[in-house]
């Protein structure tokens, strides 16, 4: 079955399916949503992780699982994450076999939409697909909005175009910014409290953009021993890595904007000027747009939005899980010259 949004959302919330499949460019939307199904198997259910270098050498190790006891007898689930195209094998073993009490869902964020793994999912009377993709601006607002109401906040005007710019959009740090945002005001469901812009200054506030500026630079010109020096800075000042991270983003996406109209055929200099760069600053976005591929560009952003998500996770590395993200990049931008 090929599932709408509400349509995912109420099945992960009551599983009666083998097979959840969340395909799409939108990983952290995808992850968000297998959380749902997590969620709704409870707090003692066993979680089963999957990759698919496992799948791939033993295509009935799905199928096996999801007919499998948890060993203390409680409710029991299958995820597998990277999911592509390699285990149509292991997905059509699952849908066939005889028995499978245990719900398997999979993020599969390079499958497309004409996938033979997506096609399969559809047809198939006990599956469901749902393709994930970025929000647009207006969609991410409304679903700051929500997210914020779960946890008993009632948004200030503009507050939700700010958690979205903040975040980049991406839904798993913005739940995790609001979760602590209504930590911050004692807020919950029973307990509703407004979220104004005081309260996002005070504990969502991003660095002024001039402490990191160096650090951008430094990553976007493939410079790995300058921004070494800057990061260093950074954690003398202990300043946390989220806001320069998010900074590093924007640059980034900025960049990606520019990139596609150029590799539309649009010279240069005249997509600079129509996304206002500073004069200043030219020569520099310049040699940005000659140096960074759009596919380059794309698993950047992916990459360090992965980190700003550990960072925040509980129990992390914290400002050295960042560090290592960003150098491993503009190292790797620096061997290719």
């Amino acid at each position: 079955m090929k599932a709408n949004a509400n349509q995912i959302r109420q099945a992960l919330a009551a599983p009666r399916l083998r097979f959840y499949l969340l395909h799409g460019p939108d990983d952290s939307g995808a992850a968000a949503l297998a959380t749902i199904l997590a969620q709704a198997m409870g707090d003692r259910a066993e979680r089963v992780d999957l990759d698919i270098a496992t799948l791939k050498s033993d295509p009935a190790r799905l199928a096996d699982e999801a007919a499998s006891l948890s060993l203390f007898g409680d409710a029991r689930h299958i995820r597998v994450t990277g999911m592509g195209e390699e285990s149509v094998a292991a997905v059509t073993a699952l849908l066939a076999a005889e028995a499978a009490g245990n719900p398997v869902v999979a993020i599969a964020p390079s499958v497309k939409a004409s996938a033979k793994l997506v096609k399969l999912a559809i047809e198939s009377p006990l599956a469901m697909a749902f393709a994930c993709y970025p929000p647009s601006a207006q969609d991410a607002e409304r679903l700051a909005v929500t997210m914020a109401g779960e946890q008993g906040l009632r948004l200030a005007s503009g507050v939700a175009a700010r958690l979205v710019a903040g975040t980049g959009g991406d839904r798993a740090v913005m739940g995790r910014e609001i979760d602590k945002l209504a930590l911050f005001l004692d807020a919950a469901p029973d307990r509703p409290h407004e979220l104004d812009h005081g309260a996002l200054d005070a504990i969502g506030a991003d660095l002024d953009e001039a402490e990191a500026t160096r650090a951008v630079e430094a990553l976007v010109e493939g410079r790995p021993d300058r921004l070494a020096e800057e990061l260093a800075r950074l954690g003398e000042a202990g300043i946390s890595p989220i806001p320069w991270l998010r900074q590093i983003v924007r640059r980034l996406v900025a960049l990606a904007e520019m990139r596609a109209e150029v590799a539309r055929g649009e010279p240069a200099d005249t997509v600079m000027k129509r996304h206002r760069v500073f004069f200043r600053d030219e020569d520099a976005t310049g040699r940005a747009l000659r140096r960074w591929t759009p596919a380059m560009l794309a698993t950047a952003i992916a990459r360090l939005r992965a980190a700003e998500r550990g960072v925040m996770a509980p129990g992390n590395a914290g400002p050295v899980l960042a560090d290592e993200a960003v150098l491993t990049l503009t190292r790797a931008l620096a061997r290719r010259g």
